[in-house]
């Protein structure tokens, strides 16, 4: 019985002795974390700072702080992969890089990430349990990120803006000023959409975490796909225009459109656009509609964005119930 026992515990060390044979190398070879010169940071009020700081910089920054068991392969192999594609998306470390529409934009995103619980990632809060967001700390993040200059309502009535918004489309889609040298074009190549408006309505939302309201329409083949339950892929032609207004909330709790925001599109093209799910993405903003990006890479947030919560859908967000008739022009 000895016998049997102590053969047990020789076992036992020798597969514990391969596995330290083959584990201390590998500590060798771990990826190292660099962390580049911060140029400029978000000018935030303190107790919103303090929120990002705790929560967000360890990936999203060039102020990454390890824990001692961050640094152990094969864990610091994950880490250090997930700080790489945490900084590609945005770094606050580096905002000064980044366009004011860029930055809001990117802000919007982070603030509606936190709110809906998909950051910072569950299994890194496990293990990081200081990075937790509380429910106050949501408050105050909903009320920085809705006091944010276009999120209020300016002194034209909703109906002036929306007239300057269609005055500017005309120049830009009905022969005035050489219309066809004006049209924007983002930086991946996606030109803004003409003649949007005559399409199907598929879909109205509400962003109650910046303050905006949307309207989404799809050309006939978007309909066409749709209505067939052809989304998955979505065929290439398929375009999807949702134009966004700051939303006002009047003295009587009635919620109408305010200032023009931006035009969102999404063009399907499976050549032109194989990195991004088969979809050339841009958004242009205001009623110059600036396109957005310093770089084609701007196109990754939007991809990332779309195929971590619409990836079941094409990657295509707002789609209408099955049940919902939708009648192709």
């Amino acid at each position: 019985m000895k016998t049997k026992n102590w053969s047990g515990i020789q076992k036992i060390g020798a597969i514990a002795g391969v596995a330290l044979v083959i584990f201390l190398p590998l500590q060798f070879i771990t990826p190292q974390i660099k962390n580049p010169p911060v140029t400029g940071k978000p000018a935030t009020p303190k107790d919103v700072t303090r929120i990002f700081e705790r929560a967000c910089y360890d990936c999203h920054s060039n102020e990454t702080q390890l824990k001692w068991f961050d640094k152990i392969v094969p864990a610091s192999w994950e880490v250090s992969n997930d700080v790489e594609e945490a900084r590609s998306r945005f770094n606050f470390s580096e905002w000064d890089k980044l366009s004011k529409a860029d930055q809001q934009v990117i802000l919007w995103k982070a603030v509606n990430a936190v709110i809906t619980g998909k950051m910072p990632l569950p299994s890194y809060v496990a293990l990081h349990p200081e990075t937790n967001v509380t429910s106050a700390d949501i408050e105050t993040l909903k009320k920085y990120i809705n006091s944010l200059p276009n999120n209020k309502p300016d002194n034209d009535s909703a109906a002036q803006v929306s007239a300057n918004a269609a005055d500017n489309e005309r120049q830009h889609y009905h022969g005035e000023s050489e219309a066809t040298k004006t049209i924007p074009v983002a930086l991946n190549g996606v030109r803004y959409v003409t003649g949007y408006q005559n399409w199907q309505v598929i879909s109205t939302t509400n962003r109650f975490d910046n303050n905006t309201m949307r309207i989404v329409y799809g050309n006939d083949i978007t309909v066409k796909a749709i209505k067939e339950n052809n989304i998955n892929p979505f065929p290439n032609g398929a375009t999807i225009v949702k134009v966004v207004w700051n939303k006002i909330e009047d003295k009587d709790d009635l919620i109408r459109a305010g200032a023009f925001n931006a035009v969102q599109i999404m063009i399907k093209d499976e050549k032109k656009y194989p990195r991004t799910g088969g979809w050339g993405f841009a958004i242009f903003n205001g009623l110059k509609l600036v396109p957005t990006g310093k770089t084609a890479l701007f196109e990754n947030d939007c991809f990332n964005c779309h195929k971590l919560q619409a990836s079941d859908n094409g990657y295509v967000f707002n789609i209408p119930l099955k049940d919902r008739e939708l009648d192709i022009k």
